[in-house]
């Protein structure tokens, strides 16, 4: 442990960045999954910032009820309060609340690091959608909401139901894809806004991230028995659909479908394709005219050749250092290393590290922040 953190301060010289922490995390019997996403979600700048702010605006840590969101934020201001620069960390508390949360992370089994994340982000969303309902009941106790025969009133602006709470999760996942189907006979275009927090791609062999985005929104016919019913018509036409990017996140979160269920063989198996994604990455799959910039600052590697068993580890960029965290384990690399978990040419090749969640932030808020 020590050596590893002395190694890495070496490494760095006198470029280590100026108060940053880079701690392995321990590993609690397969806990691997949880690890390699913490990692990504801790060197995602914003999203960080904003839970030390929740946290140090929670009054008395002490008398707050424990849950994900309180173990997580004591986690991260644990590792970034460190007076040492590198070392371990055990995140006990943290995968005890999890494990007690989900009884689906609660044995020993290989678990998916993309159900562990989607998970924790919806988690976080409901813990903090909780507390503001519960602070503005308590605020406008003197009027108690509208009851009507569905539940609770919602109350309208001129008119206009009022926007769902947005949490700062929101503001750093959460972008809105439009759903366009388009009536072939009277050409009438209905259009469903749905909200997402990450985008599961399916993927080909040799293939990229930009590719892969293109098939996710291109035109899909629905005939035969996927007619569509179109209400101008009142019956069901033929029509064609779409999926675009109405509202980009700041923070993209790309979950390369890599397990995917072979009826043939009555179980899951894994995708080694060789999916190459960029460093910087154009989105032009949305319906804002102007292309929306990214930049990769994480990946989370699936090693191993199969779906029930393998090793999750993480490639991190921080201040301009790409860093391989693999549990207790950290080291600087080279940029170029990345490219190393892009995947497979050939079906059984020696090489079983696949980037399997990729994580982007705007440029935009770059600028910004």
């Amino acid at each position: 442990m020590g050596a590893t953190g002395s190694k890495l301060e070496k490494a760095l010289g006198d470029q280590f960045p100026e108060g940053e922490r880079y701690f392995g995390l321990e590993n609690f019997g397969n806990t691997c999954y949880c690890n390699s996403v913490l990692q990504a979600l801790y060197f995602c700048v914003p999203f960080r910032e904003q839970l030390l702010e929740y946290y140090g605006n929670v009054k008395n840590p002490g008398d707050v009820e424990e849950n994900l969101l309180t173990c997580l934020a004591e986690l991260f201001m644990q590792i970034s309060t460190q007076k040492k620069k590198t070392g371990v960390i055990a995140p006990k508390r943290f995968v005890q609340r999890v494990k007690k949360e989900n009884e689906l992370f609660r044995g020993y089994m290989h678990q998916d690091a993309h159900e562990f994340l989607n998970f924790l982000l919806n988690e976080l969303v409901d813990i903090l959608e909780k507390e503001t309902h519960a602070a503005k009941g308590s605020k406008e106790h003197s009027s108690p909401p509208e009851k009507i025969t569905n539940g609770l009133h919602v109350p309208q602006a001129n008119g206009v139901r009022k926007e769902p709470l947005v949490t700062w999760v929101h503001k750093n996942f959460q972008g809105i894809l439009t759903n366009e189907t388009k009536c072939l006979r009277c050409e009438t275009v209905t259009a469903r806004d749905e909200t997402f927090l990450d985008l599961s791609l399916d993927i080909e062999q040799n293939s990229s991230i930009t590719s892969c985005l293109k098939n996710f929104s291109s035109t899909e016919t629905l005939n035969a028995e996927d007619k569509f019913f179109c209400d101008k018509c009142c019956s069901l036409q033929e029509a064609q659909k779409r999926m675009k990017i109405k509202k980009p996140p700041h923070i993209l979160v790309i979950h390369l479908k890599r397990f995917k269920y072979m009826e043939q063989l009555g179980r899951y198996k894994k995708l080694s394709y060789r999916v190459v994604f960029p460093l910087e990455l154009k989105l032009t799959n949305t319906m804002e005219d102007a292309d929306c910039e990214y930049s990769l600052f994480a990946v989370v590697v699936h090693v191993g050749s199969g779906p029930n068993h393998g090793h999750y580890v993480s490639l991190v960029k921080s201040h301009n250092h790409w860093l391989f965290f693999d549990d207790e384990n950290v080291e600087i690399i080279d940029e170029s290393a990345v490219q190393t978990s892009f995947g497979s040419a050939q079906e059984y090749a020696s090489n079983t590290d696949h980037g399997y969640i990729l994580l982007y932030e705007s440029l935009a808020t770059n600028n910004t922040s």
